[in-house]
């Protein structure tokens, strides 16, 4: 059985304690991980620290190795997929396309090292100031740490490291203990471009171990996190006045109002981003407020469609729907399920249980109180639920503690309008789903659902020092 070292200062090292991986279909022990300790943190922070302060990278040395560490990972995509979908229990198809989202990840990530551009301050405009001059320039701030979940491991790990290194910071990485493996491959990739020793490095192991360790250690300027809303607050606390960004989830909403052009292709859309990656995504579509008239048609036809998906062998291109994380997740979803309809929801399709894989799942007559509704149910859930008037269905959007992002499908200018500026969301996908996502967009939350932007171009404002700089020239 192969085993996945630890990646600090340039060098591979060995742990005294190594964790299992399985194969999330089948169950089976695929590999063992290296497990960091207090003094593999401790190394990892002090190469990070030591490479900061020793190595100075060019913006355009920066560009030129993360490119080439995007091109070597794509050369490699077929075994970064396969490992993807055996480690996270994605369909081939799936992680193929993670792969292809991450490479362009760090294209645009590699772009922005050559973009870290100040801005002249008018500063002779003020009094007396005549003989001055003043501009603003972006610096690094330091040690980042990057902490991934395990539902897009590589994707979203690229969302981390590839703006952070741009921006010419080093990165301690720690990978979701579910996932690992890619982020291994991710560190061959960027050793093999050139990175020098100590701007990456990699410690593996329990969030409540390896977690705490990094956000004891006062010498990381930044935590990038991905993750529950408890953990990322526990984190915030922790860091002090040092930097977060944190995305934390969601239960997204979208609204169909009555005026869409075609209800079956909105209702099959809404439920493909309900059940893709077996609805292991922050924004995967969770909740849906329908306007009363069309209610009954958009339902029949997500069900209809909820019912082609099919499960099977996950290197077949025909399958398309995975197992979740973990058998327990699964229980999980199926609890809250049999809860919600012990209290009036009804079950339109779905509802079952095998292991970890737990079937498409559509409910409606649910209400505001049921975990389904109020929490982040990270399954292959959703609700339908209708409506009768526009601020009806926005005032059901807000009654979350999350806003990650909305969608709303409208043929109306005026209540697509009203939707972006009332909805309490980071996003508002007018005629689109929650769901939809391009990573070059900026992407966060407001409320419990996090601080900060992802998206290359927005991270690195996160991710660099605004520094002034004032001449006198009298």
């Amino acid at each position: 059985m192969k085993k996945y070292n630890l990646f600090l200062a340039g060098q591979w090292v060995t742990g005294k304690q190594y964790a299992e991986v399985t194969d999330k279909a089948t169950g089976e022990v695929i590999a063992q991980t290296a497990v960091a300790g207090e003094a593999e943190v401790k190394q990892a922070v002090d190469a990070a620290e030591q490479a900061f302060q020793s190595v100075s990278l060019s913006p355009y040395e920066r560009y030129a190795i993360i490119s080439k560490a995007a091109s070597l990972m794509l050369d490699r995509q077929e075994e970064f997929a396969v490992l993807l979908s055996r480690e996270a229990g994605k369909p081939i198809r799936d992680a193929r396309g993670e792969i292809g989202r991450a490479y362009q990840t760090l294209i645009l990530s590699a772009e922005e090292a050559k973009r870290l551009t100040g801005e002249m301050v008018p500063i002779q405009g003020a009094p007396g100031c005549g003989n001055r001059m003043a501009y603003t320039k972006r610096q690094p701030l330091g040690v980042v740490c990057a902490i991934t979940p395990f539902n897009f491991p590589v994707n979203l790990a690229c969302h981390k490291l590839g703006p952070a290194l741009a921006a010419g910071n080093t990165v301690v990485y720690k990978p979701a203990s579910a996932t690992p493996l890619t982020a291994v491959l991710l560190c061959e990739v960027f050793q093999q471009a050139g990175l020098p020793a100590g701007c990456l490095n990699l410690v593996m192991g329990p969030g409540a171990l390896v977690g705490d360790l990094l956000a004891k250690d006062e010498r990381i300027r930044m935590f990038s996190f991905t993750g529950s809303v408890p953990v990322g607050k526990s984190l915030q606390k922790s860091a002090g006045f040092r930097r977060v960004a944190l995305e934390l989830g969601s239960n997204s909403a979208n609204i169909v109002h009555g005026d869409v052009k075609d209800v079956k292709e909105v209702a099959e859309l809404c439920a493909r981003y309900a059940f893709t990656n077996a609805g292991q995504v922050c924004i995967s579509c969770q909740r849906v407020y329908v306007e009363r008239p069309i209610y009954e048609k958009f339902c029949l036809a997500a069900k209809a469609y909820a019912q082609t998906l099919e499960t099977g062998d996950l290197m077949q291109e025909t399958t398309t729907l995975g197992p979740m994380i973990a058998e327990k997740e699964a229980v999980r979803i199926e609890a809250w399920v049999k809860e919600a309809c012990e209290d009036g929801a009804k079950l339109l399709t779905g509802g079952t249980r095998s292991g970890a894989y737990f079937a498409p799942t559509i409910l409606t007559d649910t209400k505001p109180g049921m975990k389904v509704i109020c929490r982040e149910t990270f399954a292959p859930v959703f609700s339908i639920m209708p409506y009768d008037t526009i601020d009806e269905a926005i005032a059901s959007v807000n009654a979350s503690t999350y806003g990650l992002q909305a969608g709303v499908f409208t043929s109306s200018l005026e209540i697509a309008h009203a939707c972006a500026e009332k909805i309490q969301a980071g996003g508002i996908i007018i005629n689109d789903g929650a769901t939809f996502r391009m990573d070059n967009m900026p992407y966060g939350g407001v409320k419990d659902s996090g601080i900060g932007r992802e998206g290359p171009a927005w991270a690195i404002r996160e991710l660099t020092e605004e520094k002034l700089v004032v001449f006198n020239f009298s």
